[in-house]
């Protein structure tokens, strides 16, 4: 029999092309390889749109809700804190958070909890390094903003009476030891503790809201309340900033969530409508339940229902469909109405600008919530197959990031109470943080 090469060969790539065909459709998926100039373009505008939450957003939403005697230093902090995490966060803050040195799927060790040393100073970080198919260096900046507007939201709940030298430490050592963990194990991959646990967090409801909100509660029952509250009249001085604020955050918000898809794609357009429902039906949560109860719809309360939606559909945004959005919002908006005014009035605690009672209430029944509304039983676009059995891991989730920001924030604050001392002495809470702290006023009138 005389041998045939060609029909040989032709057996082969039959045999080959069957084999690929019938091969899973992750094997037959090839890893991207190249930086595409259309994911980046979106992800640089992501970025700047995160950045643009914390100065001017955030600041001018709760430099409008202080006292104008204490507006610059709100200002003032998070302006300041922008400037030190992004250093923090290039010395070995990125590096801590999403290094993988060390870690193996399903293998808890030191690198469950915490990245290594090996990206300290952005070490290897080169113009053509590359994150999935963005160029490394956009992944870096873009998860810095992440890093900074986190601890910038702390400041609310304790605003107006911590010394500017305590707040510089105290979200230096706070990014260090509670913010940094709990980015790096939610979101560093295979080996991470809660993400090899299943915990789904697209954008942020454990790492920023419920970390910060947490940390907010356990800082204004540490420092105290403001002298005068609650019997002293404390509104806000100036709601148009607010607005403006809030507004901007709004805006920025879709960076954050749509920007978590780190591609321009069908992910990301389906997080910035999601997030567009949920703030929109929070915000008519907020002001139906205010109407009804006090008779009238005020503007601090719809522009807060609209940040308590932003907050909650912050984890569901990647697998959430537009319906589970819509109830997931309205739901934020009237229970953070409660957590913001009952709730607080009833424990009298002093969280000045409702840290805890938005980002941490609104975080917890979001990350809570994402579990169910990623399944395609309610119109979801995860994998979730039982309902109560993602609700309890991401129950298990919230807990433990409850109870690590509340232990690490409790001896972070006590640290400094016992070194330099947070608070600000009665004379200068009496004069105001502007004139005290900065020796400048926020208004010259003549």
């Amino acid at each position: 029999m005389r041998f045939d090469g060609r029909a040989l060969k032709g057996r082969v790539t039959l045999a080959l092309l069957a084999m690929a065909a019938a091969a899973p459709v992750w094997a037959q998926t090839a890893a991207p390889t190249h930086i595409d100039s259309g994911d980046t373009a979106w992800m640089l505008t992501a970025t700047a749109l995160v950045l643009l939450m914390t100065i001017p957003g955030l600041a001018l939403f709760y430099g409008g809700m202080v006292r104008s005697k204490n507006l610059l230093s709100i200002l003032m902090q998070c302006f300041a804190i922008t400037a030190v995490v992004s250093v923090l966060w290039m010395l070995y803050g990125y590096s801590l958070a999403f290094s993988t040195k060390g870690m193996q799927a399903g293998v808890t060790n030191l690198h469950s909890f915490i990245g290594g040393l090996d990206r300290v100073f952005l070490a290897g970080l080169k113009p053509d390094s590359r994150y999935q198919t963005v160029p490394e260096s956009v992944y870096v900046m873009f998860q810095m903003t992440f890093a900074i507007i986190t601890p910038a939201l702390i400041i609310g709940a304790f605003a107006e009476r911590m010394k500017f030298s305590a707040l510089l430490w105290f979200s230096g050592l706070w990014l260090t030891i509670v913010y940094l963990p709990v980015a790096h194990m939610v979101w560093s991959g295979p080996g991470s503790l809660l993400g090899d646990l299943g915990v789904l967090d697209f954008a942020g409801g454990t790492v920023v809201h419920i970390n910060a909100g947490i940390a907010g509660l356990v800082a204004c029952l540490v420092i105290g309340k403001r002298r005068g509250y609650p019997t002293v009249p404390m509104p806000p001085h100036n709601l148009g900033y607010t607005v403006m604020g809030a507004s901007l955050l709004w805006l920025g918000w879709f960076g954050f969530n749509a920007g978590s898809a780190v591609a321009a794609n069908g992910s990301a357009g389906m997080a910035m409508l999601v997030t567009q429902i949920a703030t929109a039906a929070a915000a008519l949560g907020w002001l139906g339940a205010e109407w009804i109860l006090h008779g009238r719809p005020s503007v601090l309360g719809i522009v807060s229902g609209a940040v308590a939606g932003l907050v909650a559909v912050t984890p569901a945004a990647g697998t959430a469909g537009p319906g589970g959005a819509l109830v997931l919002g309205l739901l934020a908006g009237v229970i953070c109405f409660f957590s913001a005014t009952r709730l607080k009035h009833k424990l009298r605690y002093d969280d000045s600008l409702d840290v805890f009672g938005v980002h941490a209430v609104a975080g917890i029944v979001g990350a809570l919530l994402t579990g169910p509304l990623a399944s395609p039983k309610l119109g979801g676009f995860g994998t979730v197959e039982s309902l109560w059995g993602q609700l309890w891991i991401q129950a298990k989730g919230v807990g433990f990031t409850i109870l690590w920001s509340a232990v690490l924030s409790l001896v972070i604050l006590k640290l400094i109470d016992w070194t330099l001392g947070l608070r600000v002495d009665e004379e200068q809470e009496q004069v105001g943080l502007d004139l005290a702290l900065h020796e400048e006023k926020a208004y010259n009138l003549s």
